[in-house]
């Protein structure tokens, strides 16, 4: 069940909106933009799934920084700031949801989001359970959905071996610009595996669960970005992918000559996943932070028959329509980037100052300390670039 709530959040608007930006700065490196932001990302996966077996507990990344570091200052920034993320990431997904939409509906598009988080808001307050099985229900809509587009391109992939070279960049600056500017996009594609460790309270055996879930569904995610982003690049023009709305529904078009119906509702439907899986994570981490008495007691009241902290719930959600309305999905993604990579190069410090100081337990997950050093480095250099801009 978690992998698929790993996946759940891991895939969504990352590849069903984001890959026409990504191929908008990469062209027909966009796979390559993958693998760098999928290579990025691994480091920090594997140090959130040693941090999680040794500490399962809500409010994940600010538990750890705690044990890392020992300042509650810092600790109560790292937790604001995975708060700040769920809610600027809920917006993104809610803005790239819109193109899809009008597919159907043709309200407008603030109309569209407000009705689209109420009725998220009102499933992540349902119940722990009922919400997960939703997440994991859509999780499996979400492969089909990508699985389509692989089948409807499948022709496509026979030009590769052909085309090989105009997958490898020359030695020059401005190819790697491109391919660093797309990875530094992509990288959003992979976020959702430091949200997983968030439910540790609610998983059986998390120590030794969730830290091989974390990694099972970022493997299987990366895979399915791989083979969608040559399926979209061999389908379409770079301009054509960049400029659409709904590009995988653009390739899918395309391919078949067929209206994607289908895929669009697909589409909707993993989109919006993302955005309530956010708001059920941040939701949880007010919720653990209230606990620790680092936030108000209300945050943490839980409702007693359906055992959600409701009243976080709404807060999260009336934060995510302000933002979604606000401000535009490239922006959203790079302050969602920003906001994950400060929380990423604090983590796998502080996994290694942990490291240092307390000896892993008999049936821990441990890994070496160069993967969190590695992490740092890498997590300190996409954030450099990415406010060098």
């Amino acid at each position: 069940m978690m992998i698929f709530f790993g996946l759940g959040n891991i895939l969504g608007a990352g590849i069903y909106v984001l890959i026409g930006k990504v191929a908008g700065h990469a062209g027909m490196f966009t796979p390559l933009s993958f693998l760098i932001a999928s290579l990025a990302a691994v480091f920090t996966a594997f140090s959130y799934a040693e941090l999680v077996s040794r500490h399962p507990y809500s409010a994940g990344a600010a538990v750890f920084v705690d044990e890392g570091f020992n300042l509650r200052p810092l600790s109560l920034f790292t937790g604001l700031l995975l708060v700040f993320t769920a809610i600027v990431s809920s917006a993104t997904v809610m803005r790239g949801s819109v193109g899809y939409l009008h597919f159907f509906i043709g309200l407008p598009g603030g109309v569209l989001i407000f009705i689209v988080l109420a009725i998220l808001g009102a499933i992540a307050a349902w119940g722990v359970k009922e919400s997960a099985t939703v997440v994991a229900l859509i999780s499996a809509i979400e492969i089909f959905g990508l699985l389509i587009i692989i089948i409807a391109t499948r022709s496509t992939f026979v030009e590769i071996p052909a085309r090989l070279s105009e997958f490898i960049p020359e030695f020059e600056w401005h190819a790697f610009g491109g391919i660093f500017a797309g990875a530094f996009l992509a990288f959003y594609a992979f976020l959702g595996f430091e949200d997983m460790v968030n439910m540790a309270e609610e998983v059986n055996e998390p120590a030794r669960n969730l830290p091989y879930s974390i990694l099972i569904s970022l493997v299987i995610a990366t895979l399915l970005y791989m083979i969608v982003a040559f399926a979209a690049i061999l389908t379409l023009p770079q301009e054509t992918l960049a400029q659409s709305d709904a590009p995988l529904g653009t390739v899918y078009k395309q391919a078949t000559g067929v209206e994607p119906a289908l895929l669009s509702v697909i589409s909707i439907i993993a989109v919006i996943n993302g955005a309530l899986i956010q708001i059920i994570m941040a939701s949880r981490v007010c919720y653990g932070m209230s606990q620790r008495k680092w936030l108000p007691g209300f945050l943490g009241i839980v409702h007693p028959r359906t055992q959600t902290p409701v009243i976080a719930t709404i807060i999260i959600t009336s934060l995510v329509l302000i933002m979604a309305l606000w401000l535009p999905i490239e922006t959203l993604a790079r302050a969602t980037n920003s906001a994950l990579l400060i929380i990423f190069t604090l983590v796998n410090l502080a996994l290694l100052n942990i490291k240092r100081k307390q000896p892993a337990g008999k049936d821990v997950f441990t890994i070496p300390m160069w993967i969190p050093a590695a992490g740092f480095v890498i997590s300190a250099v996409f954030l450099f670039f990415q406010f060098a801009g």
